[in-house]
């Protein structure tokens, strides 16, 4: 009986023990669901967001470069004349995000350089041909023009329009134009273009290569270098919606209490057609490399063969480190894989496929659809014309009389058996990319929605920018390309270093990383220790004065604004840092020879060492899962460390 009793004891405790366990968790499932609501805008986000403790090793500022400040003000007192100007200057830009900020920099110089009177540029990618919103104009479309004026008033005439007379001359196509090359220089304007400005009082540039003035000017041009800085870090502004959207994106990250990681693919199909990357793909990305490549040769673009060895151009340094590389570099330098990365850029060529294995690695991968809701990216966008729909039209069919027809003239008996039917022809295959690139040979004229879509990638990557500036690290998949195109990491890198030099923005050498991969090109994902010890030697110095000489060597020979040191940056005396003057074979300095900060910079950079970092007392290093494995020979190396050999000063053509 006791024993009876004993059993009724153990299930009704297992029963209440049941219904309590139901009741808990219900409550759990109602109060998860109302926090999922409020995260909503971020599913890409993993759900393992607890308190952070920001780790300085990997999140800290370079102390080495703490020195540097931004100081672009004029070091002289030059004035532009308000009244009497040489003539009007007025520009077409062409090309994406980062051709056209580097070439209204550009013609803001010279039209001080001629001391004419510029009219505002007009953004082709942006007019209103292409079917984008009437709300605004070809530049306002992304920048703010009333700032943009204001703050270069000092320096150069800006006007909104021609004046009515020059206006009828403009549409009988009265005044001179010129299409300048990239690498012009300021003796080309002065001789060339200057006699015919003051006596037609009017020209046209058309900017079609990504510039229109040589990066490197002489030492006697160095506030027309410092007028390139004030241009791109203070004037282009962009139009306050796009700023505000941008803002929001940023406070979103921070909300979640982490730090985070800006990653720019730099994937772009004419960058990888021009370098020949094209077998670094697969299947039908190949081929539109290729074919883009066929019609640089064809237009005069390129003067190579069409077909290279792209693992020998990767080799070189030629070709992007891809996403899956990126990736394996960062848990090397012992990011987590709970690391929030906001993925940069318009376009990625490729697509999601290859961003798989980057995802894979850290989940909390985020961009601007992750932070963004539909509506707010319309709003940017404004009201747009509808495009009238392209109705997918297939084959007329034959009639039976003309199959009969076809038949009696195929020919003496006896004949093959008829084909079988064929397969039904679905819409996508004759639409876009991959319907010309099966049927025609040559890529056909862009779309009215082609065109609109590049508009709108002006807007992405404006937001992308201002997130990119924000963020607490920034890497680049593929910067320096040996185009001589500008791209949008290497304005990015350079505009970080002229605001804070000292945030980390790594500057891997691509030759020297492929070189550290094709060592452990079997085992990526288990490394031995000393070749992890490499890539953080890599990384590390690549953050600090060795990154920076070696950006000044590849970078700013093509654009001015991916290193703008020293004619736009001051430095703070101080006792505990160093400068190091580097001068490079042409004579020129690459680093250490910035002039002496002002004593109102001064006093503000000392009251901010005198507060302590948040962040000092911290771990320094997170908590990595990534596999290494130890040497057999107890950890040392038969490898010579790439970077313990004395590197020689590289060729931007290497």
């Amino acid at each position: 009986m006791a024993f009876v009793t004993k059993i009724k004891w153990v299930v009704l405790s297992v029963m209440a023990l049941s219904v309590g366990s139901i009741i808990i968790h219900l409550s759990l499932a109602k109060f998860w669901a109302v926090n999922i609501g409020q995260y909503k805008v971020l599913p890409s986000l993993s759900q393992d967001l607890r308190p952070y403790v920001k780790n300085k090793k990997l999140w800290g500022s370079v102390k080495s470069l703490e020195a540097l400040q931004p100081y672009a003000k004029a070091r002289s007192n030059c004035s532009v004349p308000k009244e009497q100007s040489n003539g009007f200057i007025y520009a077409k830009v062409f090309g994406g995000f980062a051709k056209t900020r580097s070439s209204i920099c550009d013609l803001v110089a010279i039209s001080r350089l001629l001391n004419a009177t510029l009219v505002i540029p007009e953004i082709q990618e942006s007019t209103r041909s292409k079917g984008t919103s009437l709300k605004f104009k070809s530049f306002s479309y992304v920048y703010n023009e009333e700032e943009f004026i204001a703050y270069l008033k000092n320096d150069v005439i800006i006007a909104k329009t021609l004046p009515e007379s020059l206006m009828e001359r403009r549409e009988r196509n009265e005044f001179p134009t010129f299409k300048p090359k990239s690498s012009a220089s300021p003796n080309f304007y002065i001789k060339e273009i200057l006699p015919k400005l003051k006596k037609s009082k009017v020209i046209e540039l058309i900017i079609a290569n990504a510039g229109a003035l040589q990066s490197i000017l002489p030492p006697n041009m160095a506030e027309i270098q410092r007028l390139r800085c004030r241009i791109a870090f203070h004037a282009l502004q962009f139009r306050p919606e796009i700023q505000m959207l941008g803002r929001q994106m940023v406070n979103k990250l921070r909300a979640l209490g982490k730090p985070f990681l800006a990653y720019h693919p730099g994937l772009l199909r004419d960058t990888l057609a021009y370098n020949g990357c094209a077998e670094l793909f697969q299947d039908v990305h190949t081929e539109l490399i290729q074919q883009r490549r066929a019609q640089m040769i064809k237009e005069g673009i390129l003067k190579e063969e069409l077909i290279v060895d792209s693992h020998l151009q990767r080799d070189k340094g030629l070709c992007p480190l891809m996403p899956e590389e990126v990736g394996i570099l960062l848990r090397v330098m012992g990011y987590s894989s709970k690391t929030i990365i906001y993925l940069a850029g318009s376009e990625t060529f490729g697509g999601q496929r290859i961003l798989i294995p980057l995802r894979a690695m850290f989940t909390n991968t985020v961009d601007r659809t992750s932070l963004c809701s539909e509506k707010e990216l319309s709003d940017l966008v404004g009201p747009e014309i509808p495009l009238p729909q392209n109705i997918f039209r297939p084959p007329p069919s034959k009639r039976e009389e003309e199959l009969k027809e076809e038949w009696k003239r195929a020919g003496p008996r006896p004949r093959p058996l008829p084909p079988p039917p064929g397969r039904p022809i679905y819409q996508h295959e004759k639409e876009g990319w991959y319907g010309w690139i099966t049927e025609t040979p040559t890529e056909p004229d862009p779309s009215l929605m082609d065109l609109r879509m590049q508009a709108h990638r002006l807007l992405w990557d404006a937001l992308d920018y201002i997130v990119s500036l924000e963020a607490d690290a920034f890497i680049p998949g593929f910067n320096n390309d040996n185009s001589g195109w500008p791209d949008f990491s290497s304005l990015v890198m350079g505009h970080r270093l002229y605001e804070t030099a000292s945030f980390r923005t790594y500057r891997p050498y691509r030759k020297k990383v492929v070189e550290l991969f094709n060592i452990t090109r079997e085992n990526l994902y288990h490394p031995k220790h000393n070749w992890t010890t490499l890539v953080q030697e890599h990384l590390n110095k690549s953050l600090s004065e060795e990154g920076l000489i070696r950006q000044s060597l590849l970078s700013k020979p093509a654009m001015f604004l991916s290193h703008p040191l020293p004619e736009c940056s001051c430095r703070i005396a101080s006792e505990n840092v160093a400068s190091n003057r580097v001068r490079g074979k042409d004579g020129r300095f690459l680093y250490g020879d910035e002039d002496q900060c002002p004593k109102w910079i001064q006093a503000g950079s000392l009251a901010k060492e005198g507060v302590k970092s948040e962040d000092d007392s911290q771990p320094d290093y997170e908590s990595n899962d990534f596999v290494i494995e130890s040497d057999k020979d107890g950890g040392k190396s038969d490898q010579t460390p790439l970077w313990d050999q004395q590197d020689e000063e590289m060729d931007p053509n290497d």
